[in-house]
């Protein structure tokens, strides 16, 4: 029965009140059997190393939050039934103290960093992940973490349809089925706008540069694609079988995370290929980053300030990144990467109205040789 919007319960016979955490004590209370998982809560809310509870304080505790009283000596033996149980508590002159959590306050700080800087996740969904993580610790972590207060500040997807659409790619992985969908681009209204309708046979969700991308065959354009989890919407599955990986040319044995990370820096979908390059010695860690460990890199026998490396990589995504680094880095082979990057030069010199006959804006690499 509820009377009054207090709900009664008849717990062998005895009644009792639902008293809510943080409520004033009251004239009937939880039964004394439930002392046990109520003493771990506390410890688990209100202890650490630093803020050892004493046998005063948890039952202080258990009647103010609870409403449970009971004495000092069974507010001891629950703790010792807890230890017995596994539970990993130690007790000193000071107090007693919840010592083994699932996740040490550093990890949860390492998780809740990667919730922040992941732009995938709604800011909505951010926050109320954080809050999750914070309670997985005690009262004194979450004082201490102000992320949850700032991620609105951080750069955000407003896809609400994020968590559902890895759901239902799971479901369709699992199930062996395709997958149709609306992929969207952003328009100047900062919103999301339908350029493509998409099926295709999904194989893995990958993490890549802060981004969520579907991996998937399209078998109307007959090859790999990547798209961002976070430009998807109105997803469904169909009833089509999807395309069985091993058949696609490249994956006979599966897919190599690590060449694709390494291969594909910018998610682009075309053959990857030996690609040569001279670079600043000062940018090694850079190029390390993006590639990774498998690539050759020598000194360079000309200038000792450069070194030349070789990489598997797309040659889309060459493009890009060596005019992302246009000062430092020289792309010496394929010929055909290199008029791609000239073209590039040369159209953005126009976009600044400098041309071949006027001012050069750099005095080497490719904009000497491309004019």
């Amino acid at each position: 029965p509820c009377i009054s919007g207090i709900i009664i319960f008849e717990y062998f016979g005895l009644k009792y009140q639902d008293i809510h955490k943080g409520a004033e004590p009251m004239e009937s209370f939880e039964p004394k059997k439930l002392a046990l998982i109520r003493i771990w809560q506390i410890l688990k809310e209100y202890s650490d190393y630093d803020h050892p509870l004493t046998q005063d304080d948890i039952a202080r505790h258990l009647e103010n939050d609870y409403g449970i009283v009971i004495e000092r000596k069974a507010i001891s033996r629950n703790i010792s039934l807890l230890k017995e149980a596994g539970i990993e508590i130690e007790s000193r002159r000071a107090g007693s103290y919840l010592e083994g959590r699932d996740f040490e306050d550093s990890e949860l700080k390492l998780l809740i960093d990667g919730v922040l800087c992941s732009k995938h996740i709604t800011a909505k969904h951010s926050a109320d992940l954080i809050d999750r993580l914070c309670g997985l610790s005690n009262k004194y972590f979450r004082s201490h973490v102000k992320n949850i207060y700032s991620v609105n500040d951080w750069s955000k997807t407003d896809n609400q349809a994020l968590f559902y659409n890895i759901e239902l790619i799971d479901t369709a992985i699992e199930q062996k089925l395709r997958i149709a969908y609306d992929y969207n681009k952003i328009g100047i209204d900062k919103k999301l706008h339908k350029s493509s309708y998409q099926v295709v046979s999904p194989y893995q969700l990958i993490l890549h540069n802060q981004r969520y991308y579907l991996m998937a065959y399209s078998e109307y354009w007959g090859n790999m694609v990547f798209h961002r989890l976070d430009r998807i919407t109105n997803m469904k599955l169909t009833e089509e079988k999807s395309t069985d990986l091993q058949s696609i040319p490249g994956y006979k044995n599966g897919i190599d995370y690590k060449k694709l990370s390494s291969a594909m820096p910018y998610m682009y979908s075309d053959e990857p290929e030996w690609i040569d390059f001279v670079a600043d010695v000062g940018i090694v860690n850079q190029i390390i980053d993006w590639f990774g460990n498998d690539i050759r890199i020598a000194k360079s026998s000309d200038n000792e300030n450069q070194v030349k490396v070789s990489v598997v990589a797309s040659p889309n995504a060459m493009v890009h990144w060596a005019m992302q680094y246009i000062d430092y880095v020289e792309v010496t082979a394929p010929e055909s990467i290199r008029e791609r990057i000239c073209n590039s030069l040369q159209s953005g010199m126009k976009e600044y109205h400098v041309y071949p006959e006027g001012r050069v804006l750099y005095e080497r690499t490719y904009v000497e040789k491309c004019l």
